[in-house]
């Protein structure tokens, strides 16, 4: 599906620039068309990483169900990977349609991980909570690395049945 949609923006942008190049239109309708099709660049982007079936590099959810985690030891190949597949918790219900996210590898979230998956293994289901780590203030994209989370993974807590 994603080749579909490389090849799409490819002819767009084959038509945008024929248009640019060989038509009489004012300066200021080629810019326009310039600014739109840029604007279609980043939405068609961010439309694609939130497909379901990739997982996204996004922050975890606040609150969330573990339901799996392969990970990537960091060696000669690549720095490495946390792959979680998580479903998200509202008002205390899970979400519709558990989410996969890539985390970078972390040493002590890969400790984390792997024991809430024994605790798994054994039918114990996980809870986890994620929550920005605190930094100094200002603009995210100025500090790199500053949208690390703090995650912490505890068992979930069995459901009350009324009494009969």
């Amino acid at each position: 599906m994603t080749t579909a949609v490389v090849l799409s923006f490819a002819a767009l942008v084959l038509l945008c620039a024929l248009a640019l190049l060989w038509s009489r239109w004012p300066a200021w309708l080629k810019g326009l068309l310039v600014l739109a099709v840029t604007a279609f660049y980043f939405y068609a982007d961010d439309a694609l990483h939130a497909l379901s079936g990739l997982p996204s590099r996004d922050a975890l959810p606040e609150r969330f169900v573990l339901l799996a985690a392969v990970i990537e030891e960091p060696g000669a190949k690549g720095k490495g990977a946390l792959h979680v597949w998580v479903n998200e918790l509202h008002d205390g219900k899970p979400a519709a349609q558990p989410r996969a996210y890539r985390l970078p590898y972390r040493k002590d979230l890969h400790a984390l991980l792997d024991e809430g998956m024994k605790k798994v293994r054994q039918g114990v289901s996980q809870m986890g909570t994620a929550e920005p780590k605190s930094g100094t203030k200002g603009f995210a994209w100025l500090r790199p690395g500053s949208d690390e989370q703090a995650v912490k993974i505890r068992d979930l807590p069995v459901p009350q049945l009324p009494e009969k």
